[in-house]
């Protein structure tokens, strides 16, 4: 049993050796998601221990990309304006929104025997601006009807409401007595409204308002769309001009053919023609001639 605890005792001895060797430090952040209006001071915290001459590394990461801000204790040349370091972490003077994203305090010994590291994402809080909307002046009953609706100033993404003749258009048509003959699907995050198939009852004026919680939501100007039957009667003249048309054409082929502008006529030569003629026998005395050229 002695041996036992002996053994236990040394074990943990040697555990504990092994951690101040490899240099446990450790890395926390009081502000792991921070959310900040637009061209205010923002400082991200960086608290560390267990380091012998730490190196403090500052990366930022947008959008699949990621830079350096903070190198071995120094702010980088392209942040140096705007940032400045401590042993608490970092202080941006004024963020804008192409500051959102993600950061990392990444903390190590100069021998590189301990690391670790903290994760801050930041959010720059920009209000919508107004949306710009996509609505055609007239559709076609039955056929499929995209809307579109956006804008890209806010942050964080702006959510977007469609709206017919002032009314909120709710998720789900069947949900409300007033959409109840509409067939649509309208996605908040990207501002589509698509109908499929367009009814009659979607005729209206359609607007759009963008909200992500900072400011006050903004709403597009108005347009009217029209939702109209198909022309049959437009239609049925059109075709009916287009077979008149090839009839006409089909004649004008047929006649020229019959008068003969068509077929191919041989040339004939400029030149003299020359016909031989062999010479029948003649006596001595007879003028000598010995072939006829008939001209």
């Amino acid at each position: 049993m002695a041996a036992r605890a002996e053994g236990l005792r040394l074990l943990f001895l040697w555990a504990s050796l092994g951690a101040g060797i490899l240099g446990q430090g450790t890395v926390h952040t009081n502000t792991p998601f921070l959310r900040e209006e637009e061209h205010k001071q923002v400082t991200l915290s960086c608290i560390y221990s267990g380091f012998q001459n730490p190196n403090v590394v500052w990366k930022f990461g947008q959008g699949g990309n990621s830079v350096l801000v903070c190198y071995n204790n120094k702010i980088t040349a392209p942040y140096e304006q705007r940032v400045t370091f401590s042993a608490a972490g970092i202080t941006f003077k004024s963020v804008t929104r192409k500051d959102n994203g993600t950061y990392v305090c990444m903390v190590s010994d100069p021998t590189g025997a301990s690391y670790a590291e903290a994760t801050i994402y930041l959010t720059v809080l920009v209000p919508p601006a107004k949306p710009r909307i996509s609505v055609p002046s007239s559709a076609t009953i039955g056929r499929r009807v995209v809307l579109t609706c956006s804008e890209d100033e806010g942050s964080p993404p702006s959510e977007y409401q469609w709206l017919r003749d002032g009314l909120p258009v709710p998720p789900d048509p069947k949900s409300s007595r007033i959409f109840s003959n509409s067939s649509y699907t309208m996605n908040l995050n990207t501002g589509e409204l698509i109908f499929d198939p367009l009814s009659a009852s979607d005729s209206g004026e359609y607007s759009c308002r963008a909200q992500n919680g900072v400011g006050l939501p903004q709403q597009s100007n108005p347009m009217r769309m029209e939702a109209t039957e198909l022309n049959v009667g437009g239609i049925v003249a059109a075709v009916i001009v287009s077979l008149i048309l090839l009839g006409l054409l089909a004649f004008g082929v047929w006649f020229a053919y019959s008068r003969g502008y068509f077929n191919r006529t041989k040339k004939e030569s400029s030149g003299k023609k020359v016909i031989y003629s062999q010479p029948s026998a003649r006596s001595d005395g007879e003028f000598k001639q010995t072939s006829s050229f008939l001209v």
